[in-house]
């Protein structure tokens, strides 16, 4: 596998590379559009087409290293992908490493989150999402990508951003004082500073691309109209880290178009301006 971003081989080893990037390919339980296994391959070579220096920040959070480590291939049922998931998730915790997670599919979260509430008492999730991903089970399984934050909405502080697309049984697990709509985002000022107030001290993310708006990010297993702009993306996420402490993340739903670059090169840039303001001044 080719090092992230290009990088120098030094700055990628397991011992010099403050980042650890995990892949985890699962698309089995998605109900429309197909291709998230294929998305980590895409951005990473999108990544390699970047170029480094971050004007916003002035900075080349390159140099703190990226460390990618074997991709979670376990696609068995969705019940056996959530466990190695987890267990991994798990293991990496005691890494001391900055912990970023790449899709497949969002049910990939699921574990993920799990393991991160499990270490940090009184934790908050930012889920950036067109859809609300709250169903206990479907389609026979709780492991499901309609599944993603339901474990989460009963054992974190979850705040849902640029939701425009649920099902009536969602409302049962939905706290509706802790959603932004994003109809509504559109007509309110101050939707940024009241959901970061609802924050604890450490936070999550979790980015399914389809938060943006088809016209930028059509490569997505189920887009939705109406949604994020770049520009209101990432002046939302550098406030995010500026107030708080971002604990880790992951990007998911990326299903490459062929032919059709950049929406993948949109993953590429988000994931590195996220890294760059997490490393912001260390």
């Amino acid at each position: 596998m080719n090092n992230y971003a290009g990088i120098a081989e030094e700055l990628c080893t397991l011992d010099n590379a403050a980042i650890l990037l995990q892949s985890i390919t699962y698309d089995g339980t998605s109900t429309w559009g197909k291709g998230a296994d294929r998305g980590f391959e895409a951005f990473l070579d999108a990544s390699e087409n970047m170029e480094l220096y971050d004007i916003e920040t002035r900075s080349e959070v390159y140099h703190k290293g990226v460390h990618i480590l074997p991709a979670i291939t376990e696609d068995d049922s969705a019940e056996a992908m959530f466990h190695a998931v987890y267990e991994k998730t798990k293991e990496l915790l005691h890494s001391g490493k900055f912990l970023t997670f790449f899709g497949g599919e969002h049910s990939v979260s699921i574990g993920i989150i799990k393991a991160f509430y499990e270490k940090h008492e009184n934790l908050s999730v930012l889920q950036l999402d067109a859809h609300a991903d709250l169903r206990p089970h479907y389609h026979g399984t709780p492991y499901n990508h309609a599944c993603a934050l339901y474990d989460a909405s009963k054992h974190t502080n979850l705040l849902q951003v640029g939701i425009r697309s649920m099902d009536i049984e969602e409302e049962d697990h939905m706290d509706r004082t802790k959603v932004y709509f994003a109809e509504d985002m559109y007509s309110q000022t101050d939707w940024m500073d009241a959901s970061i107030a609802q924050m604890t001290d450490d936070v999550y993310i979790t980015i399914d691309l389809d938060v943006f708006d088809g016209s930028i990010m059509p490569s997505t297993g189920t887009p939705e109209p109406g949604g994020m702009d770049w520009n209101t993306m990432i002046r939302y996420l550098r406030k995010v880290f500026d107030q708080k402490n971002v604990v880790g993340f992951d990007i998911v739903e990326l299903a490459p178009i062929d032919g059709f670059k950049a929406p993948q090169f949109l993953a590429a840039k988000l994931y590195y301006k996220m890294l760059s303001y997490k490393f912001l001044n260390t």
